[in-house]
């Protein structure tokens, strides 16, 4: 679908040699895991771009003023003014950042060093392996760049939803929402903008801590707090893994300094310093660490949960930040998954592995999606299918179509969770989409169901939407690729996208479409406290009359609240943006030249940079034409299914599930569909059944057996030994003078015992 509009527009300045060799590179067959020889541009070291350091202090000067207010109690809307603008601050800088430096790196292809200042430096020898350097600096190239650009926009569109959409909290928890979602922008950049691997491990878990405080806003409910600890505890799965990765990359390298590891990589030998499994491991701990944070399978399961959260967190951990750290990982570290950096026993299993993991959790997320009533956990488990599918793009041999798609779907899944917020606030916090219907003519929703529609079209990567253009990139690598399990993951990715169509229109023609049906969520009827699953702080008294439709709904005089005039800007803003995000690929300018790809091309993973093979076949045939007739067949056929079943004739789709419950050999699919597969249930049985029982046991043993005979017996001796020589003192000169002339008459007999058995000579 993409191969047709390829050749795009480069919207950055660079020399024409660097625009031709770029076009080269895109066209032509890369190898799988052998990429040839390693060569990185060795970082510019420049401190007129120090002012760079108030990227990262904007926001962390809302950190420090919405923390005061919170401790000071303000009970006013200060919080959202200051994130706001620190984050507007931020994004502005990112802008002038790319503004001034890019045309430099397009056309030198050298990364930026910026030494900000010393943090962590020793050393107990000489020569390597004898010191220890990390300072805070920041290193930019391609990725980072292009991260802080959609994290700093996207956050600042997110707080200012948030201002509005959080506002019946004011006299609440609203300076410590804000003050959370400082600290977790700051970290984010911080991860990305780091020139070091512990600085990318502080922004790391600077977010997961942000992320628990976050999900857990809502500390009145079970729910939230139970979310909020799982997903701390299966980060700290993978954030293990990150620790060891860094920990086998210094032995093994001698640096965590990008700069330096890069270049070490390049230039070390096919033997290691503590051996080759030592290099092998790395890739497979790094994978490890995205798992966790891009909830890759098995450790997604704390990502549905954190719809706990309020709304605009949702969109902030989804779409810009936190999930999307595992591919920015990934996409740094790419050099680890080629052969040259650990040898071919392992890079193309290291790199299958991830393949594999992508597109297992694309596949899985998508089916589970297809069971979920609460729209929000729908486009949660879309998600957890999106991620699965950058992945994937690593996997198969393409960080442009990866990190193309993270782009893209920072956009449209922001704008997916922000409308469906939208939906939750004016509907009193009801997330079930079988109790809501005809919301495009409701007045005050319009917008917001038309906005809707456009980022199902782009999640369901309707034919020339961005996100297919994007997606389509991953799908002709694998397609096209020599390695069989790869095209395997290329048709699998294919029917993931045909699933994806179908439950993406599932939500959007049972909200918008058919009789106006709005049955109030549990917000109507209870305090500002009391919140159900997410409800992220509606108000459920300021309910604006002008959007009541009284026709048909049963909610007994329920008068849903309409968007205001910032969340309606946000969405309207956020829909241009996914469109306008499909811009490198709809243009054509630069010798054909990709906007996005020239950022990979300038970055870590260039040498995953490949847009495929431009004479390819799929099924025997042209690949362009075939994987466009394809893609938009599956898309098609998903959307057709899901207008016959939610909104042509939903009385059929309710048969229809009802049969397959009635069904025996059918029903575990819509009950496993619904309860994601009993994953969590396994993990229960695997891990929390035996951890319970080994605390009983333990617990036990602790208390009747330690503290009841082992101590008890220990603590009672002293007494017994006392009681046994009591009668020896008895206080009288002729019982001691018996005692002596026992104890020398026991001497003597050892005496002779030992002179006796010999030992004397």
């Amino acid at each position: 679908m993409h191969a047709a509009l390829l050749p795009i527009l480069a919207l950055a300045a660079g020399d024409g040699s660097h625009a031709a060799a770029g076009h080269d590179a895109a066209h032509a067959a890369a190898p799988y895991a052998d990429v040839g020889a390693l060569q990185f541009a060795k970082a510019t070291v420049d401190g007129s771009y120090a002012w760079l350091k108030w990227m990262l202090l904007a926001p962390l000067v809302s950190v420090v003023l919405c923390g005061a207010f919170a401790v000071l109690k303000v009970r006013n809307r200060l919080p959202a003014v200051f994130t706001v603008v620190s984050f507007a601050t931020a994004a502005a800088l990112a802008i002038a950042l790319y503004f001034q430096w890019s045309p430099t790196l397009f056309s030198t292809h050298a990364p930026l060093s910026v030494p900000l200042m010393e943090w962590i430096s020793f050393s107990w020898g000489d020569g390597p392996f004898k010191s220890f350097t990390a300072n805070f600096g920041l290193y930019l190239d391609g990725i980072s760049l292009l991260w802080i650009l959609f994290v700093t926009v996207l956050a600042t569109l997110i707080a200012l939803y948030a201002s509005e959409y959080m506002e019946s909290d004011v006299k609440g928890g609203y300076a410590r929402f804000f003050f959370a979602v400082s600290l977790f922008v700051t970290s984010m950049l911080i991860l990305v903008m780091s020139d070091n691997l512990v600085g990318l491990y502080l922004g790391w878990e600077g977010v997961g801590l942000c992320s628990y405080m976050l999900i857990g806003y809502y500390a009145t409910q079970p729910g939230a707090v139970a979310a909020n600890k799982k997903a701390f505890i299966m980060n700290r799965v993978g954030d293990l893994g990150l620790a060891l990765a860094i920990f086998l990359i210094w032995t093994n390298y001698g640096t965590v300094e990008y700069d330096g590891l890069f270049q070490a990589i390049a230039g070390s030998g096919s033997e290691t310093v503590q051996g080759h499994w030592s290099k092998a491991a790395i890739p497979f701990l790094l994978l490890l660490a995205v798992c966790g944070k891009s909830a890759q399978g098995p450790l997604f399961t704390w990502l549905p949960d954190a719809m706990w959260g309020p709304t605009p967190v949702s969109a902030l951990i989804h779409a810009a930040t936190m999930v999307t750290a595992g591919i920015y990982l990934l996409a740094r570290m790419a050099p680890f998954y080629t052969v040259q950096a650990i040898g071919s026993e392992w890079a193309e299993t290291a790199l299958l592995t991830v393949g594999w993991i992508g597109c297992f959790t694309a596949f899985i997320g998508a089916t589970i999606a297809c069971g979920q009533f609460d729209y929000k956990r729908v486009f949660a488990y879309s998600t957890i299918s999106s991620l699965g599918y950058m992945v994937m793009g690593l996997g198969v041999g393409t960080a442009f179509g990866g990190v193309y798609y993270v782009f893209t779907h920072a956009w449209f899944k922001a704008l997916l969770f922000l409308t469906a917020g939208a939906v939750m606030h004016g509907m009193a916090g009801q997330v079930d989409f079988r109790k809501l219907g005809g919301l495009l003519r409701v007045p005050g929703f319009r917008l917001t169901m038309v906005c809707m529609l456009l980022g199902c079209l782009w999640l369901a990567t309707a034919p020339f939407s961005a996100a297919a253009l994007s997606k389509d990139i991953i799908l002709y690598q694998a397609l096209t690729s020599d390695v069989d399990q790869v095209r395997w993951m290329g048709w699998i990715g294919l029917l993931t996208a045909g699933i994806t169509a179908y439950y993406a229109f599932r939500v959007w023609f049972r909200l918008a479409l058919g009789p106006v049906r709005m049955e109030p969520g549990p917000d109507q009827h209870h305090g500002h406290d009391d919140h159900g699953h997410d409800h992220g702080g509606h108000d459920a008294h300021g309910h604006a009359s002008h959007a009541h439709a009284s026709h048909g709904h049963d909610s007994h005089g329920f008068h849903p609240h309409a968007p205001g005039l910032r969340i309606n800007f946000v969405l309207a803003v956020l829909a241009i943006g996914s469109i306008l995000a499909g811009l490198p690929s709809y243009l054509e300018k630069s010798e054909g030249f990709n906007w996005i790809q020239r950022f990979v091309q300038n970055s870590s993973a260039w040498i995953r940079a490949t847009a495929g093979p431009e004479h390819g076949q799929i099924l025997g045939r042209d690949a362009h034409g075939t994987l466009f007739l394809l893609a938009t067949g599956v898309v098609v056929v998903g959307i057709a299914l899901a207008w016959l079943l939610h909104a042509g004739n939903r009385a059929l789709g309710d048969r229809l599930r009802a049969s397959m419950l009635n069904t025996p050999g059918l029903k575990w699919l819509a009950h496993g569909s619904e309860h994601g597969w009993w994953v969590d249930g396994i993990y229960n049985a695997m891990l929390g059944v035996p951890a319970w029982l080994a605390a009983q046991l333990l617990a036990f043993l602790d208390r009747f057996v330690l503290d009841g005979v082992a101590f008890a017996a220990i603590g009672r001796l002293p007494g017994f030994v006392a009681r046994v020589f009591q009668p020896l003192y008895t206080g009288t000169v002729q019982g001691y003078a018996l005692t002596m002339a026992g104890g020398i008459g026991l001497i003597v007999a050892w005496v002779v015992w030992i002179w006796l058995s010999g030992g004397a000579s």
